[in-house]
């Protein structure tokens, strides 16, 4: 069955307000798309909904117990003890029932509602089965998930990425779960397989057309010029270069504490495998502290600069 009525009005701006931000995303979302689910005949009796959700399902949404916080409705769904396990077919049935009854639930609330404003007790409700729908209807995905992972092992597809497979198989057991009909006897795995299974097909065929596009693997040689970087890289060496001739021949006026200081900073001396000091290694080579270190190489630094521009203007 479905429930094709676009013509709920939103509740009036007072109550609409009172809503969280994300329960008026809910609801907005709720609004604006059928909801379809799988009609069973234990749907029309009143007595289903106790069955499946217990003898306090109408005060779910009532104003006294009701909370305006999603995570607080979604802590009192209870079906965490199907997950991670492997469902035999009567909790699977019961698991599928809950999920398409709270699915009729929001289509026949819509339906009373076609063309009126929907009222605080038929928003809270609404949101209280979307809630109930969203849990179960993870619960049958989680229950479900090592069938992706076990059928992605197996399929043998070269040259296709593992981790594009199992997303394409997870979508393929969200929307299984959105279409299985439990009344008809069959093992939801059953029906999933064949839908996982094409979905891995799609990922083949995509994969085949771009491949079919771009032949060509991945290439290093046909990459863009490293002309630039290499340049840049001779630039710096020629200044480094220079900065160490300015130091040897002392055209800077720098003294004896200021050239130790820069040679140790920067690893500008003799020895090529000695790497740059911190300001305290140098301070402990030198005998002064780490910020009389800063002051001596920010007075060298300047001088060093000088140097530079007056070469450069020369020039």
């Amino acid at each position: 069955g479905s429930n094709t009525c676009t013509e709920v009005l939103r509740p009036s701006s007072c109550v609409f307000n009172r809503l969280s931000s994300e329960d008026r995303a809910i609801l907005d979302e709720v609004l604006s798309r059928p909801i379809d689910y799988m009609d069973d005949e234990s749907f029309h009796r009143s007595v289903t909904g106790r069955q499946l959700f217990g003898d306090g399902v109408a005060r779910n949404w009532s104003a006294e117990v009701w909370s305006n916080s999603s995570e607080a409705r979604k802590a009192a769904v209870d079906v965490s003890a199907v997950i991670g396990q492997t469902l035999n077919r009567e909790q699977e049935r019961h698991l599928f029932l809950r999920f398409n009854y709270t699915r009729f639930r929001t289509a026949k609330l819509l339906a009373r509602f076609a063309g009126k404003r929907l009222t605080a007790v038929a928003v809270r409700e609404l949101l209280w089965w979307h809630d109930q729908t969203h849990a179960t209807r993870s619960a049958i995905v989680a229950a479900n998930m090592p069938l992706v992972l076990a059928m992605a092992k197996r399929t043998r597809l070269g040259n296709i990425d593992y981790a594009e497979l199992i997303s394409e198989g997870n979508m393929a057991l969200l929307r299984s779960a959105d279409k299985f009909d439990c009344s008809r006897g069959f093992k939801f795995s059953t029906y999933a397989c064949r839908a996982i299974l094409k979905s891995f097909s799609r990922v083949a065929m995509r994969a085949s057309r771009y491949r079919g596009r771009f032949p060509t693997e991945f290439d290093p040689m046909l990459e863009k010029s490293n002309y630039a970087e290499l340049l840049r890289e001779e630039h710096e060496a020629d200044c480094v270069d220079e900065l160490r001739g300015i130091i040897r021949k002392n055209s800077a006026s720098l003294s004896e504490v200021e050239v130790k200081v820069i040679q140790a900073r920067f690893a500008l001396g003799r020895v090529e495998c000695e790497g740059p000091k911190t300001l305290e290694q140098v301070g402990m080579l030198i005998g002064v502290t780490k910020e009389r270190v800063r002051q001596i190489q920010n007075r060298a630094l300047d001088k060093l600069r000088d140097k530079l521009q007056e070469d450069f203007l020369a020039a």
